[in-house]
């Protein structure tokens, strides 16, 4: 006899509703929120044809870890979308379990992701980083705050540094703010501290996945950035295209269309609002990239303002995101001075391990010795091959007209050409880049 079973969740219980296939209220029973007490229920009342519906809340996925063995199907319902379609003026535990019940009897609950357990503890690690660089930027403020209400004129160097602290602590101040200084720059250490460790087993994991290394390769993006992208991600296949994806982190406008005139406003905000201020914060300096997310940010500034064109590059690191996932290959038109530094920050984070230059031994002279120091500038195939990443496919013909329409074919050149530059000169990249600015705002 096939049973449809709703869970309402709360923090000490759950109230479980049984419904017949023809809508008949079989039993209702309320059971408290404890493994021990939620295995002994699942044995005794649970069969294994029966489907199981909860709304995604805090504790869902480890109430779903220990009944999903017992029943046939557990669904997660979306409690946006539950709440929007069954709005009551009487609502109850028992209530709302009903209406899962019914929901999931008619197949009208809408229903969410349930990421895997890899996923869920990358999940886990990377919002528990956030909480802790924003319990450090709290207590920095709070310091801040001290200084500024005793009328204290902040130093001329960085108060966290190492010279900072010490000058933080001998400053001479009253009973009252000298306690709160001492405890928070007591509990300042403690979270550097573990923010510290928490970093390296992050930064351990990061350079073992070839999915961050792959989306590292889009400009902006390091691995803290890749990391909480694929954690609120997960399984690329689950968006059909990068649409789906810009829409799923918030970053796709809002529309309005009442009767034959549509209206375009802000981004929606929806979904994981960690992940979408990461891609803001990494859109901020693209307009001093050379390829073509800088020509499309500087253009939009020209047009609209900055803060348009950061949102609006956000989106377009979140298309990118599904291309380089969907794909398996990286980003075609990195900078490879700037991906080898990435990798390079990584490398050494994770493994201690430093590249060592110069020549081998036994090498004859170079024909340049004596003109001059130079250094090497790798092509971005040797990037990728260097740190075992798949090689870029060949240009297709309608992207070599698009480079050739935006005046881009000569950079795509450069990418894929190794050169030498003078080991005291700037870097080409910068130089190049004031002056395809200057360029461009002459020629507007």
């Amino acid at each position: 006899m096939l049973r449809f079973v709703g869970c309402d969740i709360h923090k000490r219980t759950a109230v479980f509703t049984m419904l017949l296939e023809d809508g008949t209220l079989f039993a209702s029973y309320t059971v408290p929120v404890t493994r021990e007490a939620l295995t002994v229920f699942a044995e005794r009342q649970r069969k294994k044809e029966d489907r199981l519906a909860m709304e995604a809340t805090t504790n869902t996925w480890a109430v779903a870890g220990v009944l999903r063995p017992f029943v046939a199907e557990v669904v997660i319902g979306n409690a946006l979308r539950v709440r929007a379609i069954a709005e009551a003026k009487i609502k109850t535990d028992k209530v709302d379990s009903r209406v899962l019940a019914e929901l999931l009897r008619c197949e009208y609950l809408p229903v969410v992701w349930q990421p895997d357990a890899d996923t869920q503890r990358l999940r886990r690690l990377t919002h528990r980083r956030a909480a802790l660089v924003s319990d450090r930027t709290r207590l920095k403020n709070r310091l801040h705050s001290i200084l500024h209400h005793t009328l204290v004129p902040l130093p001329g160097f960085d108060l966290f540094s190492k010279r900072g602290i010490v000058w933080l602590r001998e400053l001479p101040l009253a009973e009252e703010e000298a306690q709160a200084r001492d405890s928070d720059l007591c509990l300042l250490e403690q979270t550097e501290l573990e923010i510290a460790e928490l970093e390296k087993r992050l930064v351990r994991e990061a350079w073992q996945d070839e999915k961050v290394r792959l989306v590292m390769s889009i400009p902006g993006i390091d691995y803290t950035v890749a990391q909480t992208c694929l954690a609120a991600i997960g399984d690329i296949a689950r968006f059909p295209n990068a649409k789906k994806l810009a829409a799923y982190l918030g970053l796709n406008p809002s529309t309005r269309q009442p009767g034959a005139h549509c209206y375009h406003g802000p981004i929606t905000k929806q979904g994981n609002a960690h992940a979408r201020w990461l891609l803001v914060q990494a859109a901020q300096h693209l307009g001093q990239y050379r390829g073509p997310l800088g020509q499309t940010m500087r253009r939009i500034i020209q047009r609209k303002n900055r803060s348009v064109a950061v949102v609006a590059c956000a989106r377009k690191l979140a298309v990118l995101l599904w291309h380089v996932l969907s794909s398996g290959e990286p980003f075609r038109y990195a900078l490879p001075q700037s991906l080898e530094a990435k990798y390079s920050r990584l490398r050494v984070r994770a493994t201690g391990r430093r590249r060592r230059g110069g020549v081998a031994k036994g090498t004859p002279r170079s024909p340049r010795y004596g003109r001059g120091r130079t250094r090497a500038l790798p092509s971005l195939p040797q990037v990728l091959a260097q740190n075992d990443l798949p090689q870029i496919a060949p240009l297709a013909r309608g992207e070599k007209i698009m480079l050739e329409r935006k005046k881009l074919d000569g950079f795509y050149h450069e990418l894929q050409t190794p050169s030498r530059i003078q080991a005291n000169t700037p870097k080409p990249q910068q130089q190049e880049t004031e002056e395809d600015l200057k360029s461009e705002l002459t020629q507007s």
